[in-house]
């Protein structure tokens, strides 16, 4: 069990509460996929994807950003309990989508830039380091039926 200060708690609610789904979603899957382009392969039923217009254009994108979203959102909700909140979620992605676990990491990472983009000076080294503890949480709960 992740061990979380009551700083890390608050600073992880007080991300999540000014995010944007509508924005940062989109732009974060976006950045995945033009950045890691060998991401492309688990979305080859969201059409163009051919380039980087093509791909910030698209609305399969954009709506699974969303969702991308509104599934970490659940982990900021049960943080004491984000591997059972992800367990049929890795089992999915391991059983049926069979993602490569790295592009977990490579997800986050992309979510981390368009954060502190958003976020400026705000986005301090104490906040990052939360931030990044409760992505790295997450990455190991999504690949947990890898191992």
């Amino acid at each position: 069990m992740v061990e979380w200060t009551d700083f890390e708690r608050s600073t992880i609610v007080d991300i999540f509460s000014k995010i944007n789904h509508d924005i940062v979603g989109p732009a974060v899957l976006s950045r995945c996929l033009i950045v890691y382009p060998w991401t492309q392969r688990y979305f080859s039923k969201f059409g163009n994807l051919y380039n980087a217009a093509a791909i910030m254009g698209n609305p399969n994108v954009a709506k699974h950003g969303k969702v991308i979203l509104q599934s970490l959102e659940k982990a900021v909700k049960n943080m004491d309990n984000i591997k059972g909140t992800y367990a049929e979620l890795s089992v999915m992605h391991f059983e049926k989508l069979h993602v490569d676990p790295d592009n977990f990491k490579l997800l986050a990472d992309c979510l981390t830039i368009v954060v502190a983009a958003q976020f400026g000076k705000a986005f301090t080294g104490e906040v990052q380091a939360a931030f990044q503890k409760f992505l790295a949480v997450v990455v190991s709960s999504l690949g947990r039926q890898y191992h």
